[in-house]
């Protein structure tokens, strides 16, 4: 029993090496991104528009202060990694969090939008 618990610890341990920099890391590391073609940034600029329009239909969404070529450039590349599948929906909530903590109904309705 002992033996198989010890096993299990080692193939957990063994997982978590890959996962990344651990907690206790002193600075994150910059994500990059694979940047888009133009047909594919057409098509993901349609979706965007698509998901965008659904947006005056909703009255418990609150715009986004991007009021920035800064910030608005940001919040381009992280919907297109998310729509490019570069990263997942919770990386995607995380990131968008981190910049608008009071903003996380307003980056799932992005992700349905994006799923539907």
């Amino acid at each position: 029993m002992k033996l198989k618990f010890a096993i299990a610890v080692l193939v957990g341990l063994s997982f978590s090496a890959c996962t990344g920099p651990s907690l206790g890391t002193a600075s994150t590391p910059k994500m990059s991104y694979e940047k888009p073609t133009a047909a594919k940034f057409e098509v993901y600029q349609k979706t965007m528009m698509r998901v965008a329009s659904g947006i005056k239909d909703d009255q418990n969404y609150n715009k986004i202060a991007l009021d920035t070529p800064e910030k608005k450039a940001w919040f381009r590349e992280l919907t297109y990694r998310l729509w490019d599948r570069q990263i997942t929906r919770y990386q995607f909530l995380s990131e968008g969090l981190a910049k608008y903590p009071t903003h996380k109904y307003e980056f799932e309705f992005v992700v349905r939008g994006f799923s539907s």
